[in-house]
């Protein structure tokens, strides 16, 4: 089934267990073209259209796409009905979630916190509240999940990162950071303003409900556990795993039932207030 919706772009509807997915064409003004996300819808969010559902924003990593996380995760969809959650994945390039301080068609951190955010408030039967969102990703996606949420805590209520590349300096040649921000040895300002480790000045303890994890065989291993110290150097509280697993699809399928669990904890914090 085909539909328009208003201006925000075309629907396609594809039914799965008993929830839905939605293959959407978002405009975004800020970049002046169309982003493709895809969207799963519980089934009690299509029932009960007086509630409000909380949303798990899912980032891809780097090579990725808005179609990475269900196909990475087959089950999404029956998770989504079991928990309740609306998940929504949108297609990010290989931008690492920045506004490019070097490229204005990559605005992928105002995309997401803002325009992604209020087109899905205004769409579906959200919990259009910070408590009610989270958002994760893996290795580029969860870079770019800290980056948005330790930036947008007003925005975002929790956040996660499995196999984050959360400090990039020490890559300076890879995944085509260097489009977004310019060569390292000329930019290297540029590089330490756009690491989420050197963002933890813009969080307390509290501000967000905090998941990280990285395999012991993953490349990222160091700059996690250098995270991890500094935010406990900060007095910031969070959760932090490392279990057998690199950085590979095996460790993902996995590492997400966790973070989605720590999610699903956080916002039953609503229903006790």
């Amino acid at each position: 089934m085909k539909r328009f919706l208003g201006i925000f772009g075309l629907i396609v509807s594809l039914s799965t267990f008993a929830s839905k997915v939605d293959t959407v064409l978002v405009k975004s003004p800020l970049m002046s073209k169309e982003v493709e996300v895809v969207i799963i819808i519980p089934d009690a969010a299509l029932v009960n259209t007086n509630k409000a559902f909380p949303v798990i924003y899912l980032l891809h990593g780097y090579g990725g796409n808005a179609y990475t996380w269900r196909g990475l995760k087959p089950d999404l969809d029956k998770i989504a009905d079991e928990k309740g959650i609306i998940f929504v994945c949108p297609d990010g390039k290989n931008s690492w979630y920045w506004d490019s301080p070097k490229n204005p068609s990559y605005r992928y951190e105002s995309f997401i916190s803002t325009e992604l955010v209020e087109y899905m408030d205004a769409s579906y039967n959200t919990l259009a509240d910070r408590r009610g969102r989270a958002i994760t990703g893996l290795s580029m996606g969860g870079h770019g999940a800290l980056w948005i949420a330790f930036r947008h805590k007003d925005i975002f209520g929790a956040a996660g990162s499995t196999s984050g590349g959360v400090d990039i300096r020490p890559f300076p040649t890879n995944w085509e950071m260097s489009n977004q921000l310019g060569e390292f040895a000329q930019n290297k300002k540029l590089w330490d303003q756009h690491t989420v480790i050197n963002q933890l000045d813009k969080i307390q303890n509290g501000d967000l409900a905090l998941i990280i994890d990285c395999g012991l065989g993953d490349f990222f291993l160091a700059v996690n556990q250098g995270l991890h110290s500094r935010l406990v150097a900060r007095d910031i509280d969070h959760d932090f795993i490392l279990r057998p697993g690199e950085h590979n699809e095996t460790y993902w399928k996995n590492s997400i039932d966790y973070q989605i669990l720590f999610f699903s904890k956080f916002f039953s914090q609503l229903n006790n207030r």
